[in-house]
């Protein structure tokens, strides 16, 4: 499959964002602000791991012969990092190849303007060319956005770390004071924050877009610190204690699910990005005392099985980007506007957790089922594509084969399968892109001294 993706992608997109695999042509759009070779960097490293060693070359090749990071353009602070620094960080860890470390800190320097801010929490969109920087205009009186900012602290850390510059790590940092500062409702960290004043904005919290990979950063910067960092730690903990006492519940059906909170009145909904904190909760739950260690991975197991209901529930048996448990419909897409599948990789992410953590043989037999139903359903000629309803058998497909599905879905397939020493988790942190960062066994104090 992964081959399949790279040589469509290769033979009618090479060095466009996306392959768009019904029209064979590239696409491009304007979240990267000018960039270009999206599914290159997000390809490296499965490319790598899985030893197809010749798509490798090619893509490497593109990458010191036409990678350009001198673009003017609206370029997402967030996705940049996650996609772009991410895969290059990825890529120089397991290859030791110093171009993917150099274009690595040449675009970690381009996003520094975003930071400057009175609270130093960066706006959401920065020209790459020009340094300047703004707030998404959708996001709520100008507002930052929780799994934005919040999802930087990884790639930033190891930034600091190659180039000597603390800079990276300084700025990341002060993110964490700021959260800390400031009045958490209930405990709970809504989703949007003033770069002007280090407010909420709103009393938006979701565990789905908006939110999701914020917390997914913190247990994850402990974890990659050989758990060392303890302050993240402790605001996972706080955090998830939050989040299981105001946002978890139970379904009539008996299904586990994580609502969301508009200003305490509960949206008994989850996305499919939220399907990501079944294996973050397991991830977790390895490090805590023995009533908590199980309370966790029965919490993780639940989200998970929710999940897999929402894939098992639909025609395809892929799910829907989002489910809702109101008026007796249960893990089902109510709305026409959430029944479309994008190829997104967060409930197989959780099934490969799960495998690692407890070696049930349900999370190989839920991963099959998927790799069984994107090649029934979102297999096209020239690639994969996405499609608009999952709850249709002769679906229509978007046109669209997103770089994370050869980052993240394939990847996390792969693993699913593998042996659990190919990128162990003894070893290694995946960032939100599933670019695996290693983990520092040595001294982790140096790098992060605010």
């Amino acid at each position: 499959m992964m081959k399949f993706a790279w040589d469509n992608y290769k033979q009618y997109a090479l060095g466009k964002n996306e392959l768009r695999p019904l029209t064979k042509n590239g696409h491009i759009g304007n979240m990267f602000g000018g960039l270009r070779g999206a599914t290159v960097i997000d390809a490296l490293d499965t490319l790598y791991i899985m030893e197809l060693e010749e798509e490798f070359q090619e893509a490497k090749q593109w990458v010191e012969k036409s990678f350009d990071l001198n673009v003017n353009g609206e370029a997402s602070l967030f996705e940049v990092n996650i996609r772009y620094i991410g895969g290059l960080l990825a890529a120089y860890y397991l290859t030791g190849e110093e171009v993917f470390k150099n274009k690595a800190l040449e675009l970690g320097e381009k996003l520094l303007p975003a930071f400057n801010t009175p609270t130093g929490i960066p706006r959401g969109v920065i020209n790459l060319g020009s340094g300047m920087s703004w707030s998404w205009g959708w996001a709520s009186a100008g507002s930052s956005i929780l799994a934005e900012f919040g999802t930087l602290h990884l790639e930033f850390l190891h930034l600091s770390q190659l180039s000597g510059n603390p800079v990276f790590a300084e700025k990341v940092m002060n993110i964490r004071r700021v959260l800390n500062r400031v009045e958490k409702p209930q405990g709970l960290y809504p989703n949007f924050l003033s770069p002007v004043t280090g407010s909420w904005v709103q009393h938006h919290v979701s565990i789905g877009g908006l939110g999701d990979s914020f917390y997914e950063y913190l247990i994850k910067s402990w974890l990659m610190s050989d758990k060392k960092d303890s302050e993240a730690k402790k605001m996972y903990d706080d955090a998830l204690e939050a989040i299981e006492k105001h946002l978890v519940k139970k379904s009539a059906g008996g299904l586990t699910y994580i609502a969301e909170w508009r200003g305490g009145i509960l949206d008994h909904k989850m996305g499919h990005l939220a399907c990501f904190s079944g294996g973050m909760i397991a991830l977790g739950a390895e490090h805590g005392g023995d009533e908590r260690r199980q309370r966790h991975m029965e919490l993780a197991a639940e989200i998970t099985n929710t999940c897999h209901e929402s894939y098992a529930r639909s025609d395809t048996k892929l799910g829907p980007e989002a489910f809702r448990f109101d008026a007796g419909s249960e893990a089902m897409a109510t709305r026409l506007s959430e029944r479309y599948y994008i190829l997104r990789p967060e409930v197989v992410e959780s099934y490969m957790y799960l495998w690692r953590l407890t070696h049930d043989p349900k999370y190989r037999h839920w991963g099959w089922e998927v790799v069984k139903a994107l090649e029934k359903h979102c297999r096209v000629e020239a690639g994969f594509s996405g499609i608009r309803d999952v709850y249709t058998t002769t679906p229509s497909h978007d046109n669209m084969q997103q770089s994370f599905f050869l980052a993240e879905t394939l990847k996390y397939l792969y693993l699913l399968f593998c042996e659990d020493d190919v990128l162990s988790l003894e070893d290694w942190v995946f960032n939100t892109e599933a670019h695996p960062l290693p983990i520092n066994h040595t001294d982790f104090k140096a790098a992060v001294q605010p």
